[in-house]
């Protein structure tokens, strides 16, 4: 039961993140959207006193420079891995994308050679095979392994777009 909940947790533990960037923009949305009619409200008014708000072509001047910085940041950390690409050999690039697989692998062969060497280790004291599995294949065993399981299969489903 506990293997079967951790499962279930940790699938949607994947899509946690997209669920609480739904909410979060849900909400960006009606706050933007309530300013922007306080602005407008205010903006009226100011005209209609014939006063044209100076701080508020300040923000807007300011508001454009921090997007195009942003924008410019995010093209030259584009430019930047894709510089560091150049000259590399396919192998380095391919070993670049390889890091995180790579650990999930080792940690997988880490997991069956436990195992492996629990069973080996079983069988040499004579132990029966129903002890043999309880020790090795655990509840927590279980647990971890379905979570860890879950949770990758998981990410993957929800980050499809």
């Amino acid at each position: 039961m506990m293997t079967l909940l951790t499962t279930l947790i940790s699938f949607l533990s994947g899509g946690l993140p997209k669920l609480l960037d739904f909410f979060q923009d849900k909400q960006d949305k009606k706050h933007e959207l309530a300013m922007a009619q306080i602005q407008v409200q205010a903006q009226m008014e100011m005209q209609k006193a014939g006063f044209q708000s100076q701080e508020h072509i300040e923000e807007i001047r300011t508001d454009q420079i921090s997007i195009q910085t942003q924008a410019a940041e995010r093209q030259s950390l584009y430019a930047h891995d894709i510089e560091i690409g150049k000259g590399a050999s396919q192998w380095v690039i391919n070993a670049r994308a390889m890091v995180r697989p790579t650990i999930t692998y080792g940690l997988f062969f880490l997991l069956v050679a436990v195992d492996i060497a629990g069973v080996w280790y079983a069988w040499t004291m004579n132990a029966s095979f129903h002890d043999m599995m309880d020790l090795v294949w655990d509840d927590d065993t279980q647990t971890i392994w379905a979570s860890v399981i879950s949770f990758w299969f998981g990410t993957q489903a929800f980050s499809k777009k």
